[in-house]
């Protein structure tokens, strides 16, 4: 894929430009001499590789917005204080004018708008083979899929858009869940057919990307009033499949190493890299889940540290991790080790400059350092240089990328993982616990907890849904949507209120709040054909 993208973004502008400009030809007088029909670009049998290249990278964008997947979660809140409020995260006057709302649909609509154009022009390339034109409308319906996916979770129903639009539209209508799900289960079906099943380049979709996205589909599905028993067990099933082809890396520090990112337990990867043109904006994960931390003795803007994004760890997050799980210092930095000479001389370049210990040090202890300790109740108390301070997360490093100011590209290079085996096991735990086999849920927890390095497995009878969700915590936090995982089970309202500070605090979130407002600007565009969702008029 690193090729395909290195490849296609090279002309991907001019296949886009010769499709707008076709429609303008009348207009110029003049010979355009660096005019590219429709028929020209259409000529070349790689036509529709380069628009479903397009899509890929739209996915990209819309993948890197993560205000709606991890705020307002039980493990994921503001980087505040805990007092005043936020829309987003604490559920307060939340608006259908939100920002953050406006991006999440636009960003999974362009992907969309780029699967429906591949597919609306795959007949029309020339000299294509059938298997590179089956493999590419395959992967289109993966993207759409994909994509459809995440806006009926977030909207309820959407409107569904599955033809190139070539002329200006206004008038949109909201299909139903059910039909929404409909389409992005056939759109599935089609893709498990065409797409290849071991992929010749790193970083296409393969059929068991198709079987774990419909896995976690189906699994979506069934706790619906037009879902069925039926879809827990064939989620399980296809489940088992990807699960037998993607075994779990044996360590977890492996697993999250950037030297080791493509390995056995990767289904599904964005891919970056250090090339300038074909990473664009570039992975910005690496930013995640970080405080204001150069402000402190022997601290400096780091390459290895980084800026900090606007979001926290909730301390319920923290308390998750068992003593002797591996994921905990795989994931979070509990020591920072001074990068420089601190100016007042107390602190020397490579001694430790700030501790978050586990278990809280006493007074006497904390005063007796010559560095900064926070004890785990003080995450969200000012100290006089930060208002919160918190172990920051080490799972997405990226180390040597430039510190980058807001506003100007992250330029992350590691891949954007977004479906690996581990989340298999917990789709395939979740499915069968629904199904009522807990055993075999049990034996799919064990598996990510013997992986961990834990000695005390779970039995069949300790298994229930929030188990599930609080190994999921540990186990995928940062790479799937959290928000996702709570409106799916149900456990959105009780769960953000018992776990989230903020939004405890103000005590606003309500049953409506498992669906988001459907952006304003796009009911007004539409006038009005599209409707609210309740709660938000």
């Amino acid at each position: 894929m690193k090729k395909i993208m290195k490849k296609y973004l090279y002309i991907l502008t001019a296949v886009l430009a010769g499709f707008s400009l076709a429609s303008c030809s009348e207009f110029l007088d003049e010979e355009n001499r660096n005019f590219l029909s429709d028929d020209i670009l259409l000529s070349d049998p790689t036509a529709l590789d380069q628009l479903v290249a397009h899509g890929y990278n739209k996915l990209r964008d819309a993948t890197t917005y993560y205000d709606l997947d991890h705020q307002g979660t039980d493990i994921f809140t503001r980087r505040d204080i805990i007092a005043g409020i936020s829309e987003l995260n604490d559920y307060v006057n939340f608006r259908p004018a939100n920002g953050s709302v406006q991006a999440y649909w636009t960003n999974y609509y362009k992907v969309i708008s780029g699967a429906n154009i591949a597919l609306t022009r795959a007949d029309e390339v020339q000299g294509i083979s059938d298997s590179d034109k089956s493999r590419g409308i395959g992967e289109a319906k993966f993207l759409r899929a994909y994509s459809y996916f995440h806006l009926v979770e977030n909207f309820g129903g959407v409107p569904l858009v599955l033809e190139e639009i070539t002329t200006a539209q206004t008038a949109f209508y909201r299909a139903t869940e059910q039909e929404v799900y409909a389409q992005i289960i056939l759109d599935l079906d089609d893709a498990l057919a065409g797409v290849d099943e071991s992929p010749a380049l790193f970083g296409r979709a393969s059929k068991d990307a198709v079987r774990h996205l419909k896995a976690k589909v189906l699994l979506s599905r069934g706790y619906k009033d037009f879902g069925t028993a039926q879809d827990f067990a064939d989620a399980a099933a296809l489940a088992e499949t990807v699960i037998s082809r993607h075994p779990l890396v044996g360590n977890f520090n492996d697993l999250v190493s950037r030297e080791n990112q493509r390995n056995g337990e990767v289904i599904f990867s964005l891919l970056y890299g250090n090339n300038p043109v074909s990473r664009g904006f570039g992975n910005n994960r690496h930013l995640l889940f970080k405080f204001v931390y150069d402000v402190y003795p022997g601290q400096v803007r780091s390459t290895l540290y980084h800026r900090g994004l606007g979001r926290a760890p909730t301390p319920f997050f923290f308390d998750l991790f068992e003593e002797g799980d591996q994921r905990e210092e795989a994931t979070i930095r509990r020591l920072m080790i001074a990068e420089v000479n601190s100016a007042d001389g107390t602190v020397a370049k490579g001694d430790t400059s700030i501790y978050f210990p586990k278990v809280a040090w006493p007074q006497a202890k904390i005063d007796s350092k010559i560095y900064a300790v926070f004890n785990p109740n003080q995450y969200f108390t000012p100290d006089g240089l930060t208002q919160v301070h918190f172990p920051m997360f080490r799972k997405f490093d990226d180390p040597g990328v430039p510190y980058t100011n807001p506003g100007i590209n992250p330029d992350g290079e590691r891949d954007a993982i977004l479906m690996r085996g581990g989340e298999t096991r917990l789709i395939a735990a979740e499915a069968y616990l629904q199904s009522g086999n807990s055993a075999k849920a049990a034996e799919h927890i064990n598996a990510l907890r013997d992986r961990a390095g834990l000695s005390s497995m779970v039995s069949a009878g300790e298994v229930d849904i929030d188990m599930i969700l609080d190994e999921s915590a540990i186990e995928m936090a940062g790479e799937v949507s959290r928000w996702m995982d709570l409106k799916r089970t149900g456990k959105l309202q009780e769960r953000v209120l018992e776990y989230n500070p903020h939004a405890a605090l103000n005590n606003a979130i309500k049953p409506y709040h498992s669906l988001r407002p459907i952006p304003q600007a796009e009911i007004d565009v539409s006038g009005e054909t599209i409707s609210q969702n309740e709660g938000y008029n």
